[in-house]
């Protein structure tokens, strides 16, 4: 049983959207995480992917899972750290409702990669909800997409709870979305005393979901510097910093809040050039921010993208956590696409032929 979940870019919102209740515009993009679930002959749990030449193997117990080789646990990162972590929280709510767990193999296959290395397009929430939907099925445990998008967010919380989860929005809904997240500190408070059923039918401060259209009139084109970067890393980095919870802190909630709301504005009107003018606005207030904090968030290559993208007609920025990874361009409608590319080719930017995915709803408004 194989389920896909495709992968996102960030149009504005990055580091706003960490905290309860701040919005991030976030697109899903036509590229995917497929996960199947079949039976498992040799162990309780085995994971596999094709960035390793065996599958890992697990066992259940009271602790959880845990790798049935010792050799294996240190491959027990990335895609493999968060299926194991869906896997932990399914069983746990199974329990929970007082049903047997069931040996099971997942299979990952990501399109997400450019030769074995991250391309910055939100991997880790594309497989836990690629999990989820190839583990309900295999279970017959069925589920809407708002009950998967939660599932998704405790599985995660169970790797870091740092990060917004604005990933597993897009990658449930399929959709551009605009996304304010939930207190995830409390989530996991809940979660480890009251337990996974109770937390998900619990009430979630914060948390807002409404579907976009498709940007019109504009071009979306994503740029890969080839170099990778650690999102949580760089959150970890910024809470350390004076500047967090400080005044020039509150001050960039509340500009990218007004960014970010003046973009799903421009998207829903179908105004090209509000929606440019938002992309600009955004590039700008993360290089103040970088600037306040010396976080690293525009690194010369980045740089490169935005200026390329501008002396094409249209506006960019880092999407994500900025240090490496994508940028993203809006071009509007007939401006020299081709041109972009070859300016991004000279300078070492791989562009990414990707576009929004259009697999999900297509009624805006819809806020769970």
């Amino acid at each position: 049983m194989a389920r896909s979940a495709p992968g996102k870019l960030l149009l504005t919102g990055e580091y706003a959207v960490l905290q309860p209740g701040r919005p991030a515009v976030v697109m899903a993009v036509d590229r995917y995480v497929t996960v199947t679930a079949q039976p498992s002959e040799h162990a309780d749990v085995e994971l596999v992917t094709d960035l390793l030449d065996h599958p890992v193997k697990l066992r259940r117990g009271p602790a959880g899972l845990t790798a049935c080789d010792e050799h294996d646990a240190p491959h027990l990162t990335g895609a493999l750290t968060h299926l194991k972590a869906v896997v932990d929280t399914v069983d746990r709510q199974r329990t929970e409702a007082g049903l047997p767990p069931v040996p099971v193999r997942l299979t990952v296959r990501s399109d997400l990669h450019r030769h074995g290395v991250k391309v910055g397009l939100g991997s880790s929430g594309a497989v836990t909800i690629a999990a989820l939907r190839a583990l309900g099925d295999y279970l017959e445990m069925p589920s809407d997409s708002h009950r998967q998008f939660r599932l998704g967010m405790l599985a995660s919380l169970t790797v870091d709870a740092g990060p917004s989860g604005a990933d597993l929005a897009a990658a449930t809904w399929q959709s551009l979305v605009l996304y304010r997240s939930p207190d995830r500190d409390a989530l996991l408070r809940h979660l480890r005393s009251r337990g996974v059923l109770e937390t998900l039918n619990a009430p979630w401060p914060g948390l807002s979901i409404r579907l976009l259209p498709a940007p019109a009139g504009v071009s979306v084109h994503p740029g890969w510097t080839g170099q990778a970067a650690c999102t949580s890393a760089k959150v970890s980095q910024l809470r350390r910093r004076p500047w967090w919870g400080g005044k020039d802190h509150q001050r960039f909630l509340n500009d990218s809040e007004r960014i970010t709301c003046a973009m799903a504005e421009a998207l829903l009107r179908d105004e090209a050039p509000a929606l440019l003018t938002a992309v600009r606005e955004a590039r700008l207030l993360l290089g103040e921010l970088d600037r306040q904090t010396g976080l690293g968030i525009s690194t010369p290559l980045l740089t490169a993208l935005c200026t390329a993208a501008r002396q094409a007609g249209g506006e960019a920025k880092p999407s994500g956590a900025g240090g490496g990874d994508c940028g993203i361009a809006l071009l509007p409608t007939g401006a020299p696409v081709d041109e972009l590319h070859q300016r991004w080719a000279e300078v070492g930017i791989v562009p990414l032929r990707l576009g929004p995915c259009t697999g999900g709803p297509a009624v805006a408004g819809f806020t769970p």
